[in-house]
């Protein structure tokens, strides 16, 4: 049930922050992603730890998105708040994302070559998504397609790496302690 409830918030969460930024109420939908992600720490097993992990989770995707948005293959519809950086709710939707490392995504823990695929084919397609419903456009659909699955192969083996490592979740004895050696 756990696994459901942490599926079902993150994409509501998701379609939120994007529908928010689509139609230009950024802060709208970075206000309930951020209520699950509070609600998400505030059940966790260790919260510091798996606060932790969302915090950095947001940082990694504030500095890849804003590569994007910087490069040019990105541009988001609201919520930027300093040219070629990645909007605000774009940042908490990766936040959002760091609440499924531990939870939904457990599976992949120890399984990068699968987190890589997973990163390849999922990443461009919530992007794709996210410019369906007119939250972000591509100056170049193939390439910016290219470039997010190259950076979500990259990216998510090294989220699950470091969702092992700040496991505030798992009830496993010892799981959480042997994370800090």
């Amino acid at each position: 049930m756990a696994i459901l409830i942490n599926l079902v918030g993150f994409k509501l969460g998701w379609l939120a922050c994007v529908v928010g930024g689509a139609n230009g109420w950024p802060l709208l939908g970075s206000a309930i992603a951020l209520a699950i992600v509070l609600a998400h720490v505030a059940t966790a097993r260790v919260p510091g730890r798996e606060l932790t992990l969302i915090l950095i989770v947001g940082a990694i995707g504030a500095v890849w998105d804003s590569l994007l948005a910087g490069s040019g293959l990105l541009t988001y519809a609201s919520g930027t708040l300093f040219a070629g950086t990645a909007p605000y709710w774009i940042v908490t939707m990766w936040l959002l994302f760091g609440t499924l490392l531990n939870k939904s995504l457990r599976w992949m823990h120890g399984r990068l070559v699968i987190a890589a695929l997973f990163g390849a084919v999922g990443g461009p397609l919530a992007f794709y998504a996210g410019h369906r419903l007119g939250a972000v456009d591509f100056a170049d659909t193939t390439g910016a397609m290219i470039a997010l699955g190259v950076g979500w192969a990259v990216i998510m083996p090294l989220l699950v790496t470091l969702a092992q490592r700040f496991d505030g979740i798992s009830d496993r004895p010892g799981a959480a302690a042997g994370a800090q050696a």
